[in-house]
């Protein structure tokens, strides 16, 4: 996406979860995935890219020993609608056995994050677990359910947060919507 139309793309667009909302939204999360997972000694997985600022805000507020690794499946391959899943970096070995702690920016139609929860429990994890920034409100059944959440979202196209709008903005501490009818830009 061009540096003018990333532009065009943010002033179309609403905020739906303020910074310091989205902050509180972490914190509190931390406090849950502590009481939840604390004595299990857990593999934490982002799921790349988009979790990459969720995970960095929340892993520092995870008080109790932990693993830290990634794995990169994705349904888009620069489009906005979803196809079959592409493994790019799929979860290791090390996950069987363990109480598994899976990051991702947002729970949509859930087809990525039921997939990697599959693939986790086929490799031998004791317990799967997901935590999500946001859940978007679709009005309609998903595949999986997320254990923690932190803010719900409309159903609109949503960025900010570590959630791109045609590769822009994930930086955003904020989390925005795209106004209905508005061009998301290049798509993602």
């Amino acid at each position: 996406m061009e540096p003018a139309a990333a532009w065009n793309v943010l002033e179309q667009s609403d905020e739906v979860c303020a910074a310091r909302d989205a902050t509180a939204a972490v914190e509190r999360l931390a406090a849950e995935i502590t009481a939840e997972l604390a004595r299990e000694f857990p593999l934490v997985l982002a799921l790349m890219g988009g979790a990459v600022v969720f995970a960095g805000q929340l892993l520092p507020r995870l008080r109790f020993p932990l693993e830290f690794d990634y794995l990169h499946a994705t349904r888009y391959r620069d489009t906005t609608r979803g196809g079959a899943i592409d493994w790019r970096v799929s979860p290791r070995e090390n996950v069987a056995g363990r109480a598994v702690l899976v990051l991702d920016d947002i729970l949509d139609e859930g087809h990525t994050l039921a997939a990697v929860r599959d693939r986790v429990l086929a490799l031998g994890a004791k317990r799967f677990c997901c935590a999500v920034f946001a859940d978007k409100a679709l009005g309609r059944a998903k595949p999986i359910r997320a254990d923690f959440v932190g803010i719900t979202v409309p159903d609109r196209y949503v960025f900010g947060f570590g959630m791109d709008v045609g590769g822009a903005w994930r930086n955003l501490p904020e989390v925005r919507a795209l106004r209905p009818g508005a061009a998301a830009g290049e798509p993602r």
